[in-house]
C-alpha cells in the first residue's frame, strides 16, 4: 500500500507553495492582520484564477474534479502561509449545496434563504471565487434550532459557536438542531443576520457569531448529511494545523541551530534536543492522522466519522505541544510581537478548538465505538 502522495498531489502542493510564496509573504499576513478585514483580496483573486476554490467541482462545470485529499494538500499550504482567506469555509460550503442537489435533498433552483441567488447560482459563485462560505457549529446541542412551518419552510433560532470567516461569508452553512435529529441548513446572510467581527487572538482571519431569529433557512439534509460537512471540515482544520506545526518545527530547529549559549549552539545541549525530537514526533503523527482522515473522509469509508474526530484529537493536542516548545526553544524572543512565531501559535489555538477541541472528540469516539458495540460490530 502507497501512503505517499501521487506524482499529481506532489505537483498541486508544489504549484499552491510557490503561489503563497510570492502573494502571501509572511509581511503581506501581517498587512492584512492589522487591518479590520483580516481578507486578503488580491490573494484570493489569484487562488480563483488557479481554480483552488472549484477544487471538487467537476471538469464540466469549471472545477478540477479532484477530491477531499487535495484539499488537505492546499490547506496544509494554506497553513503554512498563515493564508487570510476563507478556502476551507468556501470548499466545504460549496460541497455541502452540491451534495445537497446530487442527493435529491433540494432542487437547483430552490432559494429559500438565499436571497436572490438559487442554489445552483451558489455552488457557481463559490466554485468561481466570485462570493465566499463559511461553516457555522455549535458543541452546545440545541444551540441553534430550526423548526418547519406548515407550508414547509424551515426557520432557524438560536446562536452558534464562533464562525471562522463569518463576517464576510456571502453564504453560510448552518448546523442547527430539528425535533427529529441535527440537520443541515444554508442561508445567505443578510442586515442583522451577517456575524458581527469580533475581536480575537489570530488576527490573520475574521470571527463573529451567527446569531438568528426565525430566519428562513434552505434545508440541505439531515444528519447524515450534517456527519459528512462536519467530517470534511475537520480534515481540512486538521491538515492547516499540520502545515502550522510543521513551520514552527522548522524555525524552532533553526533557531536552536543559529543561537549560541556558553559558546555553543543551543541546539547541541540535550534538553532542547529532545523537545525538537518530540515536535518532530508530533508533526509526523499529525501528518499521519490528517491524511487519513482525509482519505477515510474522501473514499467514504465507514470509518471516516472516527478517522476525522481522531486527526483532530491527535492534531490538536499535537499542536499545543509543538506550539508551547517552539516557544520553550526560543525563549523570550518567541513572546515578541516582531518575532512570527506568535501568529502561528495563536492561528493554532483558534484551529484547536474550532468544531470542538480534543474532549468534544474522543467523546464523539465513544459515541461511535459504543454504537458499534452495541451493534454487534468489530471496533477495529
Amino acid at each position: 500500500m502507497d501512503f505517499e502522495l501521487s506524482a499529481d498531489q506532489v505537483a498541486l502542493r508544489d504549484a499552491a507553495s510557490g503561489l503563497l510564496e510570492d502573494a502571501c509573504a509572511i509581511s503581506r499576513v501581517r498587512e492584512v492582520a492589522g487591518s479590520d478585514r483580516h481578507f486578503d483580496d488580491v490573494l484570493w483573486a489569484a487562488m480563483a484564477e488557479q481554480g483552488w476554490p472549484a477544487i471538487e467541482s467537476p471538469p464540466e462545470a469549471g472545477g478540477l474534479g479532484l477530491g477531499v485529499v487535495e484539499v488537505a494538500v492546499l490547506c496544509e499550504q494554506l497553513g503554512r502561509h498563515l493564508a487570510p482567506v476563507p478556502f476551507a469555509g468556501t470548499v466545504i460550503a460549496c460541497g455541502a449545496l452540491s451534495a445537497a442537489i446530487a442527493a435529491g435533498e433540494v432542487d437547483s433552483g430552490a432559494a429559500t434563504g438565499l436571497g436572490d441567488t438559487d442554489v445552483a447560482g451558489w455552488v457557481e459563485r463559490l466554485s468561481a471565487g466570485d462570493a465566499s462560505g463559511a461553516v457555522a457549529w455549535s458543541r452546545r446541542s440545541g444551540a441553534m434550532r430550526a423548526h418547519q412551518d406548515g407550508a414547509g419552510t424551515w426557520y432557524l433560532t438560536g446562536r452558534t459557536d464562533p464562525v471562522v470567516s463569518g463576517p464576510e461569508a456571502d453564504i453560510v452553512v448552518v448546523f442547527a438542531e430539528t425535533d427529529r435529529a441535527p440537520a443541515l441548513f444554508a442561508l445567505a446572510p443578510e442586515g442583522g443576520d451577517r456575524p458581527t467581527p469580533e475581536p480575537a487572538m489570530d488576527r490573520t482571519r475574521s470571527l463573529g457569531w451567527l446569531t438568528l431569529e426565525d430566519r428562513p433557512a434552505l434545508h440541505l439534509g439531515g444528519e447524515r448529511a450534517a456527519e459528512a460537512v462536519l467530517d470534511r471540515a475537520l480534515s481540512a482544520l486538521c491538515a492547516e494545523m499540520l502545515g502550522a506545526a510543521d513551520v514552527v518545527l522548522a524555525m524552532t530547529v533553526q533557531y536552536a541551530k543559529d543561537r549560541v549559549q556558553f559558546g555553543r549552539p543551543i541546539g547541541s545541549f540535550q534538553a532542547v534536543k529532545h523537545r525538537c525530537a518530540d515536535m518532530l514526533v508530533d508533526v509526523e503523527g499529525m501528518r499521519s492522522s490528517a491524511y487519513y482522515a482525509a482519505w477515510a473522509v474522501s473514499a467514504d469509508d465507514p470509518d471516516a466519522s472516527a478517522a476525522a474526530s481522531t486527526a483532530k484529537v491527535w492534531c490538536t493536542d499535537a499542536a499545543r505541544r509543538v506550539m508551547a516548545s517552539g516557544l520553550q526553544v526560543h525563549g523570550g524572543i518567541g513572546f515578541t510581537w516582531e518575532h512570527d512565531l506568535h501568529l502561528f501559535l495563536k492561528r493554532s489555538q483558534l484551529d484547536q478548538v474550532t468544531f470542538g477541541d480534543a474532549a468534544f472528540h474522543r467523546e464523539r469516539i465513544a459515541r461511535i465505538l459504543r454504537a458499534r458495540v452495541e451493534a454487534g460490530q468489530p471496533v477495529l
